[in-house]
């Protein structure tokens, strides 16, 4: 995508030069851009595999470079979101992902800014193919209230645009979501949640007390195989079923971070913000923990989503892995929205890309 941007915008600078006026430019470049781009698919290039999208590689906090937790599985033909926080949809959108193709969404808990662009999600994926049935939302017990919500909110939207585009873009049959919900295991067991034309996928329990249920997730396909952490704190649970993947994608919370910007909260009075940074430390894993795991159970590589404190400003990226490379001696890649890992399928490669 990119690169195709990039020729483009070279186009309109030799046109610039040859005397074009600017709008005439613009038009040129809408022209051929939409052609370039409308009806392509980012899975028309890809070779069979495992490939992970980071669709939102933050937290709740606002980052230039990364939008609300969202992450796009790719095995084959199958496509899976899992988690859909603020941008994920539309970010899924601008990298040409075929949102109508969505088979599955899975949720790992019910906090906000993991949910909340679910609505806009299902709504996207109905009309961009005109899908006929609701989109499958599978998670832990308490998805069915989660999806009844959201069904009930986008109601009305759902009768607006069939009335405007019709059954050819909006059939009612399509509109909305239906629940699959799961009880999670107990440590030390995986459930198989979902199953389509070779990947499967399996839920495990993951400790993000006290918000329970809580859950990851495996992938594995042709050979290959992804854990998807969701929130949690450091989780031997998680370790003991990432023994020996080719990746782990896996959220983290600095502390030394947090806890600058809670002493600047306490400085300046701000108590709800002092205590928020407080609470937050003890239910997620930090970056060296992570990179523990990583170690431990011998992850091929390692990327880091659901980044807290926010990335925005130079230096602040070296200090949020300070320590990494001591911990763990494989790859690792910070994401960012857009962010690729590709595992060919019955192959020990690991490449990586950016869409974004």
């Amino acid at each position: 995508m990119k690169k195709s941007l990039l020729l483009l915008s070279g186009m309109g600078f030799v046109l610039l030069l040859s005397g074009c006026a600017p709008s005439n430019i613009g038009a040129f470049i809408m022209e051929k851009a939409a052609e370039t781009r409308i009806g392509q698919s980012l899975t028309d290039d890809l070779e069979d595999g495992l490939h992970v999208i980071l669709c939102g590689a933050g937290g709740p906090m606002p980052d230039p470079k990364r939008s609300g937790p969202c992450v796009a599985v790719i095995a084959g033909e199958t496509l899976v979101t899992i988690d859909a926080g603020t941008g994920g949809s539309r970010n899924l959108a601008a990298m040409q992902f075929p949102l109508g193709e969505v088979s599955a969404q899975l949720l790992t808990h019910f906090h906000s800014d993991h949910i909340d662009g679910l609505g806009e999600m299902a709504m996207m994926r109905w009309v961009n193919t005109a899908n006929t049935s609701p989109l499958p939302v599978y998670g832990p017990q308490g998805v069915e209230n989660v999806v009844k919500g959201f069904n009930l909110s986008y109601g009305a939207d759902a009768i607006y645009r069939n009335a405007h585009h019709t059954d050819m873009v909006a059939p009612l049959s399509g509109k909305g979501m239906i629940a699959h919900a799961f009880t999670p295991p107990a440590d030390g067991a995986l459930l198989t949640v979902f199953e389509k034309d070779g990947l499967k996928v399996s839920a495990f329990t993951v400790d993000h007390e006290p918000v329970h249920p809580a859950v990851g997730y495996r992938f594995d396909y042709k050979g290959r195989s992804v854990v998807i952490s969701g929130d949690t704190a450091k989780s031997a649970n998680l370790e003991q079923f990432s023994k020996g993947v080719d990746l782990l994608v896996h959220e983290a919370l600095n502390r030394e971070m947090v806890g600058i910007m809670e002493a600047a909260a306490k400085k300046n009075n701000v108590k709800t913000l002092e205590k928020i940074f407080f609470d937050i430390t003890d239910y997620h894993a930090s970056p060296v923990e992570v990179a523990e795991i990583a170690r431990d159970a011998q992850a091929k590589h390692l990327m880091y989503y659901h980044i807290v404190p926010a990335l925005v400003a130079p230096g602040m990226e070296s200090l949020y892995l300070k320590g990494v490379s001591d911990t763990y001696d494989g790859a690792v890649t910070l994401g960012e929205d857009g962010s690729m890992i590709s595992l060919p399928a019955n192959s020990q490669s690991i490449n990586s890309d950016a869409l974004m």
